[in-house]
């Protein structure tokens, strides 16, 4: 019989819950939200679970890690820049409740889940990634839709992005093919760009127009300012913009790069998340939160 080949799925929790959430919330009222008899919201939470099981049944993964996210004003890119994610608004109570029901859910079905002080889902993934690389060599699926973790793309590592029907299996070779760079180069695009979702400020004037044709002849951010006195004629308009906005450029890099070095991921053996689901534990908790889907 041959041996299963090691496929690891990585999960970016907060990011396919809060998507779940706010797809099933989406022109409700409070009031108007699915709940439990026990009062609990799970409106967010069942299409959460729905999706996992579903990912799980079609990629047939051997291993299996869910990362959630640190509270915004506490992890290193805070520290180093103190209006980072500084524009997002408070999150909805009931998608609080649902977080902390599934972390108690996915505890108690002994699926592993990682929460690292200091450190973003972003963070733990780009760690689990590198050293899945390092010590396995078999395939890596992503799923998020934060196009951040582009930069940690690889021959065998692609990203799960949802789309209107199902999901896109975005590889290096979309990624070659879609931006004529190299995804450890992507980085370099948004320390240009800048993020204001994560009110990272990039380089003030310098737009999509310019940041990506710039990473592509100059290499990166580095590349751009030994040259930055003899630029090519075509980027003439950008001079004074990417001299003004030389701090700017170099702290974001530094923000928009995904720590691949997080030590409690770095120390941890990979028999630890095998997926080793019982399924009349599965189906009790489930039961337990009257969450219906499909099981296997």
């Amino acid at each position: 019989m041959e041996e299963k080949q090691e496929k690891l799925l990585l999960i970016d929790g907060f990011n396919l819950l809060s998507r779940c959430y706010f797809a099933t919330a989406y022109g409700k009222e409070l009031h108007q939200l699915q709940r439990n008899s026990k009062g609990l919201f799970i409106n967010g939470l069942r299409a959460k679970i729905q999706k996992l099981l579903q990912l799980v049944r079609i990629h047939t993964p051997t291993h299996l890690a869910i990362a959630w996210d640190v509270k915004r004003n506490e992890t290193l890119r805070k520290e180093k820049f103190q209006d980072y994610k500084g524009t997002r608004n408070e999150l909805p109570e009931p998608l609080i409740q649902q977080y902390e029901t599934a972390v108690s859910f996915f505890n108690n079905l002994g699926i592993p889940q990682f929460t690292i002080p200091k450190y973003e889902a972003d963070d733990i993934i780009g760690t689990f990634v590198q050293k899945w690389r390092e010590e396995k060599g078999g395939e890596c699926m992503i799923y998020s839709n934060d196009r951040d973790l582009l930069q940690l793309l690889c021959g065998k590592t692609s990203q799960l992005i949802a789309a209107k029907k199902g999901e896109i299996k975005y590889t290096l070779t979309h990624f070659q093919a879609d931006y004529g760079i190299e995804p450890s180069q992507w980085v370099d695009v948004k320390a240009l760009l800048g993020d204001k979702s994560d009110n990272i400020p990039g380089v003030a004037g310098v737009g999509e127009k310019a940041a990506l044709p710039l990473i592509q002849q100059y290499g990166n951010v580095e590349g751009i300012y030994n040259k930055v006195d003899e630029l090519d004629e075509k980027y003439k308009r950008y001079f004074k913009k990417l001299q003004l906005g030389r701090e700017m450029a170099f702290l974001s890099k530094d923000l928009c790069k995904i720590y691949t070095d997080v030590p409690d991921i770095l120390d941890l053996n990979f028999d630890d998340i095998q997926i080793k689901v019982d399924r009349s534990k599965l189906l009790d908790e489930l039961s337990e939160l009257e969450i219906h889907v499909r099981v296997g």
